[in-house]
């Protein structure tokens, strides 16, 4: 184990705590999953002629057309449906995951780091369209939390490039989330129902999703409800945390038509609303703090609505595959603060309006594939600001938490070209330009400005067959993420107990990407081992102005001051160990560190632990599959100053932790799936690193899926 260790050029960092009491078992994990990885890439078969059946048959859509997953270079990871239908958030289903790590500032949200990078450094879709709008925020945000999971068929996560097809935001990767769209085959009218009923213990909560399908192969449609209802969350310690109950809604309307074998047509509506849901981590004392930082924050209401009309046409002008998108998603941000001890109550409405139109053609060649494309977004932002004295009742008009009326428009053309060279080799490239118009009003706080941005992204990607089963793959990839609303214009609160003024004269960050590895499986086992490196320049950050407000927080501004180097290992394993039983393991390092201009080195912000996760799932029949698993993260204690400052983050550090779970999935007949799970079996007290408040404690969850 320990050569082909070394023969991969790995060394083990000598960063964990051997004190922790996982240590052991967190190491060898590591090591059994990197030298399983490294041993099956090493084992070269003699070169063969190029066979055009795939390693995988699994379609994705990453890069922007469907294809196999051996005719992509980028690192993906892919979620399916079952994965994300006994989820409570859409976002629940990114824990655990190859490459993710979750991050909850509270409940009722959830927001994925991917190679060190998180908020609006990752760029959102949903359905080909974008989810970051105009005031996603730099740091972990909740919006991805308003897409119901009771209707995604499946979600893919692009780690890294390929910046060319996605543009501004793309940075750290791509978190993509497909719904599932009505079809049916026969020519006769069909229907097919669903009801899936949820309970669990540690939040009390209650899921519903129902859905209704009914068509033929010509016209279908669906329609379907989501509801949650969660209590207050248990954690390790026994103790309920108040307030951290919140309420979920959701509702959708697709229909799709195919009026021959090669057009298709799709319209969809999308709500979801969290009527009133608490804000935990201002509510209650964090980390070096005696008293909380506010008497009231609530998030009342947030919520999304989406209309997305989609018309796809195959072997059309130029031989080529038309798709045509174009949607409107309205995002509502409507907020209800106080700080402590304050007798004024401020009640904001914050809205994105945006508007997006995308444009591809894409055909198969004899070696390859090419498609070229072009996209239309336009966000305009409305914001108000009401301050009420609960002393006297008297309500006044304040400065707005974004300027009124801002907006930001974006325009771009890209082109992808993937290539066969000879028997071995895949190359793929491709090139974007955008060009980014920025517009703020002037407010009390700050003058008009407007901002003209054009810039380019790049990536190259390369595929070389090991043999039938494995490959090595390597990205290279030139991205950039323009300033939006929020980093240029916001005015007010921001968590850390800090205070945000405006700052129109920001600028691009830049990102150079690498990653490299091997991959692979044949009936017995599959593997992925990925090394990647990335360079952040002229990022955005936070900066303490040495000001404060008269209630004690911190005056900071955003500015183009850091830059950051991030680097890391995504490695994951599934192994047949014997008839009916599997390993699967998953372990995630990332390490990174970043400088603020003028300044010293220091740990970058917000970076995860070690983390991952190790699963024995046996399958004694078809029905039947019985899972233990643990789940684990060692302590993070480099942490960057602005994590120093975050009272979400113990001044320490974040301690290490492993949970034990079991989880089974029984399907009696075709119409019923029952599956249940028992979650932290051992009632451990801990944080995931930056979250807001402790995770669920010992927790039975049932869930019921009906289908006929």
């Amino acid at each position: 184990m320990l050569r082909s260790l070394a023969r991969c050029g790995f060394d083990w960092p000598a960063v964990y705590s051997k004190s922790h009491p996982s240590y052991c078992l967190i190491r060898y994990a590591v090591m059994a999953v990197l030298a399983l990885s490294c041993v099956i890439s090493l084992r070269v078969a003699p070169a063969q002629a190029y066979e055009p059946t795939a390693i995988e048959e699994i379609q994705v859509t990453a890069t922007r057309r469907l294809t196999e997953v051996s005719n992509v270079s980028a690192a993906l990871t892919l979620i399916a449906s079952d994965e994300i239908h006994g989820a409570k958030l859409t976002t629940d289903a990114l824990a655990a995951q190859i490459g993710v790590y979750l991050q909850q500032t509270t409940p009722g949200q959830g927001a994925a780091i991917i190679r060190g990078l998180k908020g609006s450094e990752i760029l959102h879709i949903v359905d080909g369209m974008r989810l970051n709008n105009a005031i996603f925020r730099n740091a972990p945000t909740q919006y991805l939390a308003l897409v119901s999971p009771g209707t995604v068929d499946r979600i893919e996560v692009l780690r890294g490039a390929p910046a060319s097809l996605y543009g501004s935001d793309a940075v750290g990767g791509v978190v993509q989330v497909l719904s599932r769209v009505p079809r049916f085959d026969g020519s006769e009218a069909e229907y097919r129902r669903s009801v899936t009923l949820s309970l669990d213990t540690a939040e009390i909560g209650r899921l519903m999703h129902a859905t209704l399908d009914a068509g033929n192969r010509s016209l279908a449609g669906l329609i379907s409800i989501d509801y949650l209802e969660t209590g207050n969350r248990r954690t390790g310690s026994g103790e309920r945390i108040d307030p951290t109950g919140y309420e979920s809604k959701g509702a959708r309307i697709a229909v799709s038509s195919t009026p021959d074998d090669g057009r298709s047509w799709l319209f969809d509506f999308q709500y979801t609303k969290q009527p009133d849901t608490p804000r935990i981590d201002e509510l209650v004392p964090g980390f070096g703090q005696t008293q909380p930082s506010s008497s009231e924050f609530r998030f009342a209401p947030n919520e999304r609505l989406f209309a997305h009309l989609r018309y796809r046409r195959p072997d059309g002008l130029w031989s080529a595959d038309w798709s045509f998108d174009i949607g409107w998603q309205r995002i509502v941000d409507d907020r209800i603060t106080r700080n402590f001890g304050s007798a004024i109550r401020r009640r904001e409405s914050n809205r994105s309006d945006l508007f997006g139109l995308t444009l591809s053609a894409s055909r198969e060649t004899g070696q390859g594939s090419w498609i070229i494309g072009g996209d239309v977004y336009y966000d305009r932002v409305a914001s108000q600001r009401v301050e009420e004295d609960l002393t006297s009742g008297q309500a006044s008009t304040v400065q707005s938490r974004f300027p009124d009326d801002s907006s930001i428009g974006q325009a771009a053309i890209y082109a992808n070209l993937q290539q066969r060279i000879g028997e071995r080799q895949h190359f793929s490239g491709g090139l974007r330009l955008s060009a980014v118009d920025i517009d703020l009003p002037q407010t009390t706080a700050s003058t008009a400005a407007s901002l003209s941005l054009v810039d380019i992204s790049a990536d190259i990607g390369w595929i070389f067959e090991l043999s039938d089963q494995a490959q090595f793959v390597a990205n290279i990839a030139h991205g950039f993420r323009a300033p939006n609303i929020f980093d240029m214009g916001t005015l007010g609160e921001r968590p850390g107990n800090r205070f945000n003024i405006p700052n129109p004269a920001l600028d691009t960050e830049h990102v150079t990407q690498f990653d490299a590895g091997v991959r692979g499986h044949n009936d017995r086992w599959s593997s992925e081992l990925i090394f990647f490196w990335l360079h952040y320049r002229d990022r955005i950050t936070s900066v303490l102005t040495g000001a404060m407000t008269a209630d004690g927080r911190d005056i900071v501004q955003s500015q183009n001051l850091a830059e950051a180097d991030i680097r890391g290992i995504e490695a994951a394993g599934s192994f047949t160990l014997m008839k009916n039983l599997r390993l699967d393991a998953i372990v995630n390092f990332t390490r990174g560190e970043e400088k603020v201009s003028g300044g010293t080195v220091v740990p970058a912000d917000r970076i995860p632990p070690l983390n991952g996760r190790v699963g024995l799932p046996y399958e004694p029949n078809e029905a039947l599959t019985i899972e233990p698993y643990v789940v684990f993260a060692d302590s993070q204690t480099r942490l960057s100053p602005r994590d120093i400052r975050d009272v979400r983050i113990d001044l320490a550090g974040t301690a290490g932790w492993m949970t034990a779970n079991l989880r089974a999935s029984w399907l009696p007949n075709e119409k019923l799936h029952v599956t249940v799970s028992l979650e932290n079996l051992l009632d451990k007290q801990y944080r995931h690193h930056g979250s807001g408040i402790d995770a669920v404690g010992r927790n039975f969850t049932v869930s019921f899926q009906v289908q006929w």
